[in-house]
């Protein structure tokens, strides 16, 4: 075997290592963060979204303008904000809003937030989460 055929398998096992890994944990949940005895009543406090806070929970997107996953993931979200009672879907624009995505961490869009009732992230998902995933998430909150 040449070096350079041997480059390539290399490479073409690392790329689908790397790809299987990303199918695997795109769009899952994960246990969000306990908030600060100092951190404000909601995540959302102080920003234009600030009254559009769930009854039950509120699902808050991170999406920009040319993330196709992102127009995915708001109509998976707006469908289940619109069956599940006291669940309310908010989008931000991530690109307009990025002192709000310095202080929440949020590294790439899509990210969901699932935000309980009082506004504190309860988990949150990078990537284009699957409806079923976000029903199990809010059924966790």
């Amino acid at each position: 075997m040449t070096p350079g055929l041997i480059i390539l398998l290399v490479v073409v096992v690392l790329v689908l290592a790397l790809g299987g890994w990303r199918l695997s944990t795109d769009g899952r949940f994960r246990a969000g963060r306990t908030p600060p005895a100092d951190a404000p009543p909601s995540l959302l406090a102080g920003t234009p979204w600030q009254d559009q806070l769930g009854e039950r929970a509120t699902l808050l997107q991170f999406s920009s303008a040319f993330c196709a996953p992102c127009r995915a993931t708001r109509r998976t979200l707006g469908e289940v904000a619109a069956i599940v009672p006291g669940v309310v879907h908010v989008e931000v624009d991530a690109e307009l809003h990025l002192d709000l995505v310095r202080q929440l961490k949020v590294m790439r869009t899509p990210t969901t937030l699932v935000l309980d009732a009082a506004g504190h992230e309860v988990t949150r998902a990078a990537g284009a989460p699957s409806k079923d995933q976000v029903i199990a998430a809010l059924a966790q909150s």
